[in-house]
């Protein structure tokens, strides 16, 4: 039960006109139902807020965010406002687009803050904000899956692991980052069963019908993308590779398509795709695989496995377990219901 005399933990929400409205005002409206929103529907006592959220822009006046959400910030930056906790939410950014130079006078103060002990949260694209101030290099951080591109040129300092849902960047867990668009729930819930009790964070889940998504992203994320490069020689292999990945000997005949020596070939393949050659391959017949698993309901596994390139099925098996964080038959039920209902 709630402490009625207890004050509320202040948070504070970056709004920019670059936010995306829907983060921005689902994060305020379930914070701010913590303590009152359960207690009110099944009619017991006492009802207290449990934090006290307001947002934060750099200046007073109202704007419009992304999809022109109106914006009125409660607090300025030369407010200086001060609270426990600061809430970056999901961005509208493209995966090649670039935040350096953005709001300089909002990344001194996040710097200045968190040195005086202000707890960070970043959701989505907003890792990327946050990770503009330093405060991530060297620190593990995770963001939307579709951002490990951008992470990986602008960002090189950061540790990006884009299979986790939530990620402590210090032991002390003074900054957590969340992955994909929706995964500002999973951070909402953490936020109110770290910070007020886990018995009201169930509550707040079960109102809102909230779900933790503690198999990651990796079930959701593409394997396969096509980061922009120059290497004329690499893009020819992945135009062959994406007609031809089902081929048991694909390797090769890339290999003698590009006329290089397969070291440089190899080595080259990497530098400008983050990937092994084999690495790329394999997520090309893993896709395959996702597909053939969220069409078909009546197809065996063993089938899909050398429809995507493999005559072991027992190997396929567990590549789609390490690509995907599920087994096939877990993926087919996890997205067929979607496709077919």
């Amino acid at each position: 039960m709630n402490d009625p005399s207890a004050t509320p933990i202040e948070v504070l929400i970056a709004a920019i006109p670059e936010t995306a409205g829907s983060a921005l005002y689902g994060m305020v409206d379930i914070l701010s139902a913590a303590g009152t929103l359960w207690q009110s529907l099944i009619r017991t006592e006492p009802q207290q807020n449990l934090f006290r959220v307001r947002l934060m822009a750099p200046l007073r006046e109202p704007f419009r965010c992304g999809n022109g959400i109106p914006v009125t910030p409660d607090v300025s930056l030369n407010d200086d406002p001060k609270a426990n906790i600061l809430i970056l939410p999901e961005l509208w950014l493209g995966p090649d687009e670039t935040f350096n130079g953005r709001y300089p006078e909002i990344m001194d103060w996040i710097r200045i803050q968190y040195r005086y002990g202000m707890m960070i949260y970043a959701a989505c694209s907003g890792v990327i904000m946050l990770a503009e101030t330093g405060l991530l290099d060297g620190c593990e951080a995770t963001s939307h899956w579709g951002y490990q591109y951008l992470f990986r040129k602008q960002y090189p300092k950061v540790p990006y692991r884009p299979e986790p849902n939530l990620v402590f960047a210090d032991p002390a867990g003074r900054i957590v980052t969340a992955g994909g668009t929706t995964s500002w729930h999973d951070l909402a819930i953490h936020i109110i069963a770290r910070h007020a009790n886990p018995g009201e964070a169930l509550r707040i889940a079960k109102v809102y019908l909230l779900k933790l998504h503690g198999e990651g992203q990796l079930p959701y994320a593409s394997l396969v993308r096509n980061d922009p490069h120059a290497d004329a020689v690499v893009r020819s292999c992945q135009q062959w590779l994406h007609q031809h990945f089902m081929k048991t000997d694909a390797i090769a005949h890339v290999v003698a398509l590009a006329k290089i020596p397969e070291r440089t070939l190899k080595r080259r393949f990497k530098t400008a795709n983050g990937l092994t050659l084999i690495e790329y391959l394999q997520n090309l017949r893993v896709e395959h695989a996702k597909t053939l698993l969220e069409r078909t309901d009546t197809m065996p596994i063993d089938e899909i496995s050398v429809a995507a390139g493999y005559e072991d099925a027992s190997f396929f098996r567990r590549l789609f377990k390490r690509s995907t964080g599920l087994t096939p038959s877990q993926y087919r039920r996890m997205f067929q219901p979607i496709l077919t209902s």
